[in-house]
């Protein structure tokens, strides 16, 4: 009888060890995706086209974490304009499906999930309103072959909106009315494992997410709130070769989301049109603006950022995470 040692399947000759890490595997056994900043060319997003779910806030849009009550025909016609904007500067859209019975705030993917460089953390929405919205993020990216590398559990709650890369060896994460400790805990024991630390910063009372206070629009430039971008935060960014720039119309930024942009790549936004002020000092620091109106889709209480799931971006050059240091081709 031949000695199983001597097989591959026991460890024997022939057997193959699996040596590269996760991150090495991105592109071969897994697709491409991944960010390790806020700001590199975007290239694919997730997004969910609202549909039947948005009668919700004509019943009771407080109840359902609403602003107003939502003209159901414009609001699916200005996302799908959006859609076409990011088709229109290159970005691959993908879109979420038709879940079953989709919660009203299912089209705000950026909370559901967020993307480390290799791979998803599956968010846990802190509310009874949106529990389960991630169920759909975790399918869509799983059938797109993308790894999840974790998924928040216990009591943590942890929103995708709340955490922003500063370096691929730094990223933020908010806490607030979204984001518990429990949820940090665990952020911050995954993003070891890719070699970058998250330091947690906390949001005044009355705010929503990070996103809403903070954008980095290039390696050197941030924008962000002046009442409501914590200390720490600032002092993170400064000390890694960033200038903070401060939105110039508080007006502008809660009524028309004038913060809540998507980067499409360095210096290049997308972001919601009729925020005139705001526009003209973006353009003055050098900022490319593709305007769209999706102020009906406002009255849900976010706006373009809220709404777009970030799938992958070009990692950094020189980046520890990048295909050339990981040896990928």
């Amino acid at each position: 009888m031949k000695n199983p040692t001597q097989n591959a399947a026991y460890g024997g000759p022939g057997w193959q060890p699996r040596t590269q890490s996760l991150n090495d595997e991105i592109g071969s056994v897994w697709a491409e995706c991944g960010i390790d900043s806020e700001y590199m060319p975007l290239r694919k997003v997730l997004l969910h086209c609202p549909g039947p779910e948005l009668a919700a806030s004509l019943t009771d849009f407080n109840a359902v974490q609403m602003l107003a009550p939502l003209d159901m025909d414009l609001a699916r016609a200005q996302h799908e304009a959006m859609a076409q904007a990011y088709r229109d500067n290159g970005v691959e859209v993908i879109d979420l499906g038709h879940p079953g019975r989709p919660t009203p705030n299912q089209m705000f993917m950026a909370d559901v999930f967020v993307m480390t460089p290799a791979g998803a953390i599956v968010a846990r929405p802190a509310s009874v309103v949106r529990a389960g919205e991630e169920r759909w993020a975790a399918r869509a990216i799983a059938g797109l072959g993308m790894p999840i590398v974790a998924s928040i559990g216990g009591h943590g709650t942890f929103e995708g909106a709340d955490l922003t890369w500063v370096t691929p060896r730094l990223a933020l994460v908010a806490r607030g009315v979204r984001t518990n400790d429990a949820a940090f805990a665990q952020i911050a024991a995954i993003l070891g494992t890719f070699g970058a630390e998250a330091v947690q910063v906390d949001l005044p009372f009355g705010t929503m997410h990070l996103m809403g206070n903070l954008r980095l629009v290039d390696a050197d430039l941030a924008i962000g709130w002046p009442t409501r971008l914590p200390h720490r935060a600032v002092d993170a960014l400064r000390a890694n070769g960033y200038r903070v720039e401060w939105i110039p119309d508080e007006d502008e930024a809660k009524l028309g989301y004038a913060l809540n942009f998507v980067i499409l790549g360095p210096r290049k936004i997308l972001m919601p049109a009729g925020c005139p002020i705001t526009q003209a000092f973006y353009e003055r620091l050098g900022i490319t603006c593709v305007t769209i109106d999706i102020s009906e889709l406002g009255k849900a209480a976010g706006s373009a950022g809220c709404l777009t799931g970030i799938l992958r971006r070009d990692l950094r050059a020189g980046s520890i995470h990048h295909p050339a240091a990981a040896g990928r081709v």
